[in-house]
């Protein structure tokens, strides 16, 4: 009986220890997205322009935003967003490309599309740098860059400006786009594409009230999700922006919301691109 409490006792504490993240990104969230969007793709006729409560983004908004599906060593597809920078470099979030159980092989970039398996620019590439000190377990320094062979810019196709300085922008209002997940449960009937939605950022200190100091850090920029708006499951890696003076600027990579879904009301998490600034610009 005394070894069976100390069992149970280790298990509940290994459960509170444990972030309230997604433990393996593409067996949870990205290799089921992948899923759904092909479906849909294959048996809906939509020309439209997944975002939680977000609207839909036609194909000239958010030119910057890159589809990424990505091929795993185990040839099963996942997805995730990423940003284009240049004419031959995008920034993503580093569990894209490896998180916990599951290591890609390539990324295939879709640029100036609504959709992620037909149109639009798409370059496969597997050149791809993590941040050193990427931690899977916390998501801490979740970066990477990709290198593609060159990408024409078009009405469609645009790179985006990175952040400088120490704005911590609290309060700023700002946009996130993805081709994930439109909200929990939702049908795989109803018609999805490329979405955005616009979202307060906030302190550290609040959002560390959810997901702990163990996962917000320093470089970590959060955002208050309300009425049901959010990013959502297959967002990852992909754009939160600001718009001063109507010049898109590149303030969030798409990092981590919380496990229990995306329209909880939770916080969530991006890589803040002015602590990763230096480090992406030495990889350019």
């Amino acid at each position: 009986m005394k070894l069976l409490v100390i069992v149970v006792g280790l298990v509940a504490a290994a459960a509170a220890e444990s972030p309230p993240i997604f433990q393996d990104y593409h067996e949870e969230i990205g290799i089921p997205a992948a899923n759904r969007i092909k479906l849909l793709e294959e048996s809906i006729d939509f020309d439209g322009s997944r975002i939680a409560g977000g609207q839909p983004s036609q194909l000239g908004s958010h030119p910057h935003l890159g589809g990424l599906l990505i091929t795993l060593t185990n040839d099963i597809i996942s997805i995730c967003g990423s940003s284009l920078l240049s004419n031959t470099k995008a920034v993503t979030a580093a569990h894209c490309w490896r998180h916990m159980s599951h290591q890609a092989r390539s990324f295939t970039v879709v640029l100036g599309s609504t959709r992620l398996f037909t149109g639009g620019h798409r370059t496969d590439t597997s050149n791809v740098i993590t941040h050193d000190n990427y931690n899977m377990f916390n998501l801490n320094n979740d970066v990477a860059v990709i290198t593609l062979s060159h990408v024409p810019y078009t009405n469609h196709i645009r790179n985006i400006a990175l952040a400088t300085g120490s704005s911590l922008y609290v309060g700023v209002w700002a946009s996130a786009a993805g081709f994930g997940a439109h909200g929990d449960n939702v049908l795989v009937t109803e018609t999805q594409a490329k979405h955005e939605v616009i979202l307060q950022v906030t302190t550290n200190a609040i959002c560390a009230r959810t997901f702990g100091n163990y996962v917000v850090a320093p470089s970590t920029i959060c955002v208050v999700t309300s009425n049901g708006r959010s990013t959502c499951g297959g967002d990852s890696g992909g754009p939160l922006i600001v718009s001063p003076e109507g010049s898109p600027i590149l303030i969030g990579i798409t990092s981590f919301g919380h496990r229990d879904g995306c329209q909880r009301g939770y916080p969530a998490g991006f890589a803040r691109v002015t602590a990763f600034e230096s480090w992406i610009r030495s990889n350019l």
